[in-house]
């Protein structure tokens, strides 16, 4: 009987590149982009639980920290939830001191969010958090695949009239 190196013996070992679904064939890209979205959306929770938000408060407070004074339809869309989470979303936040909503100038109607000192000191400390659950995924790549990486999602989503402009 010949011996085997021990490379060869790891290599059979090595998972393959791409996981085969139950037909043999490979998952299609749409399924894999969701699975992304949970494991990404299960990581990040775990981190936020130890500030008491959820993903979807994180994402209303860096959506605004980026865009203050937006209107709650406004907020919905940029955050990715309906306009009647985004409400209870912004209720709780503002209970919490996060968030303050005034009325719109002109609209009065409109209620305008803003982040308060509090919500950026609480959105600093968990962004910290974030960039390393982003960091530790995307670890095992070289530059160029991370660079591909965000250029082919960008595509995607403006493919599909996602938005996030040029």
């Amino acid at each position: 009987m010949a011996k085997r190196s021990a490379g060869t013996v790891a290599a059979k070992r090595a998972a393959p590149a791409i996981e085969l679904t139950d037909d043999g064939s490979e998952p299609t890209l749409l399924y894999l982009v969701g699975r992304m979205d949970r494991v990404v959306r299960r990581a990040i929770g775990a981190v936020l639980k130890a500030q008491g938000l959820s993903v979807n408060q994180y994402t209303t407070l860096s959506v605004l920290d980026r865009r203050s004074g937006l209107s709650n339809a406004q907020l919905a869309r940029r955050s990715l939830v309906s306009p009647q989470s985004m409400n209870e979303v912004l209720l709780t936040l503002e209970e919490r001191g996060l968030v303050r909503r005034q009325a719109h100038p002109d609209h009065g109607r409109i209620l305008q969010a803003r982040l308060t000192a509090s919500g950026r000191s609480l959105l600093a400390r968990c962004d910290a958090e974030v960039h390393d659950v982003e960091a530790r995924m995307v670890s095992g790549m070289r530059d160029e695949d991370r660079t591909a990486l965000r250029r082919a999602l960008l595509g995607g989503i403006r493919s599909l009239q996602g938005g996030l402009r040029e």
